[in-house]
């Protein structure tokens, strides 16, 4: 044996200088964050119905759907058989502007000069969107950042809180039942928060709760804009459904409003061209710009075709546009005449696509509206959608749509009637 200090006789240096493990380590779970925009966003509020509604349908029941307002009408045959036309043309298959054919939007000009008085531009002043949805999002990620607040319409359609968060801004939801007092609301807050809000949101005919104004309201609103150095946007999708004689007021018909904000409007609900997703957005012409900018790096426009069927269906359909109102105040009578026969505290709307009811007592004190909903939906074959997926004013209340027909909505009363013929605690004994 060698004495030798030389380390080459003690070690081989030809082995690698690091062993090669035999088994691989056990593996740590891959895991995807969200963005914190995302985080931010609660649990749909309706996944459970919606999730209960398939499983219904997949066992073959006939459930009566009063959740969605979808429309279950098609548009007017000329607007159909246009596109079928457009279509077959080779040209307009290619990308389109993201901001519309010149044409589409002249004929949102004429239409808001015949029925509102407002003039537009309708190259400055006027852009097309994949539905109103998409373009009030987008629009909101125009306008906001970390830090701003919107203040908004509550009880509340979700994308009007949602597309604020996902912009990373902040919310102030206010009572919509009484517009006097959502406008003292608007300026207590603008008076009392430090930075001021940049954005009012607002929504009439509003969805849910079908609450309407006159147009003094959007007076005061460009008044108040003007003086706390706010924005405003007005969702007014359901301008073309109302009853009764009402006729809901445009925000742009307000002196003043082009100064300060912008309305969104769709063909989904008079037009019954839902799917299509044909909106608008009109008004202040920066605002515009800046939605432009935002739609320019996220999509190629909508499908020319169905622009140019749009263009057809604002030219020749409004008689048309008139019937569906028609339709839909007969199917609001029959909702509403039948659940107030079981004792139901509704009051009928004055326009849009729902009844905004009341859960009538013991149910209300003794579960939910989700857990109401859901026995309508189980024990009923009747689905609803519960007042708290629209914020925590809407708890308490059932939003119900008109798309059904006059038969199916009767239909839907008798076996809510069936339904609810027993109390709340003999239901829960099983008796």
């Amino acid at each position: 044996m060698s004495n030798s200090n030389d380390p080459g006789d003690r070690f081989d240096i030809d082995a690698p200088a690091i062993q090669a493990p035999t088994t691989d380590p056990t593996p740590e779970p891959f895991e995807v964050k969200f963005a914190a925009r995302v985080d931010r966003l609660p649990p749909y509020m309706f996944g459970r119905i919606n999730n209960s509604l398939y499983q219904k349908r997949r066992a073959g029941d006939d459930v009566i759907d009063l959740g969605m307002g979808n429309p279950s009408d098609p548009p007017e045959d000329v607007v159909i058989q246009k596109l079928q036309d457009a279509a077959s043309d080779p040209g307009n298959h290619g990308y389109s502007k993201s901001n519309g054919i010149a044409n589409l939007r002249r004929e949102v000009a004429k239409k808001y000069a015949r029925k509102y008085g407002v003039e537009l531009d309708h190259e400055s002043e006027i852009i097309s969107c994949l539905g109103s949805k998409e373009g009030f999002s987008h629009m909101c990620l125009a306008l906001m950042g970390p830090g701003d607040t919107a203040m908004i319409p509550s009880p509340y359609f979700p994308v009007h809180m949602y597309g604020v968060i996902l912009a990373s801004g902040n919310v102030v939801a206010l009572d919509v039942a009484d517009p006097d007092k959502f406008l003292r609301n608007v300026a207590y807050t603008c008076e009392n928060l430090t930075p001021t809000p940049k954005i009012l949101i607002v929504n009439y005919p509003h969805n849910p709760s079908s609450a309407v104004i006159e147009p003094d309201f959007f007076v005061e609103v460009v008044r108040l804009a003007k003086k706390y150095r706010f924005l405003v946007i007005h969702d007014f999708a359901y301008a073309d459904v109302a009853f009764d004689g009402y006729m809901p007021p445009s925000f742009l018909s307000a002196p003043g409003a082009k100064d300060v904000g912008v309305e969104f409007t769709t063909m989904s609900k008079g037009y019954n061209m839902a799917g299509w997703r044909v909106g608008f957005c009109a008004g202040n012409a920066e605002m515009i710009r800046g939605l432009g900018t935002i739609k320019g790096y996220y999509d190629y426009g909508m499908f020319q075709a169905i622009q140019i069927a749009a263009i057809v269906a604002l030219r020749e359909t409004e008689e048309g546009v008139q019937r569906q109102s028609q339709i839909y105040q007969g199917r609001r009578d029959v909702l509403v005449s039948g659940l107030r026969r079981l004792g139901w505290e509704v009051e009928p709307p004055k326009a849009g696509m729902f009844v905004w009811a009341k859960v009538p007592e013991p149910w209300r004190s003794s579960m939910s509206t989700m857990d109401f909903a859901m026995r309508l939906l189980e024990e009923g074959n009747v689905a609803v959608s519960p007042g708290s997926g629209f914020g925590a004013a809407g708890e308490g209340y059932l939003r119900m749509s008109l798309v059904e027909n006059e038969h199916r909505l009767r239909q839907a009363v008798r076996q809510i009637a069936k339904c609810l013929s027993q109390t709340p605690a003999t239901a829960a004994s099983g008796d």
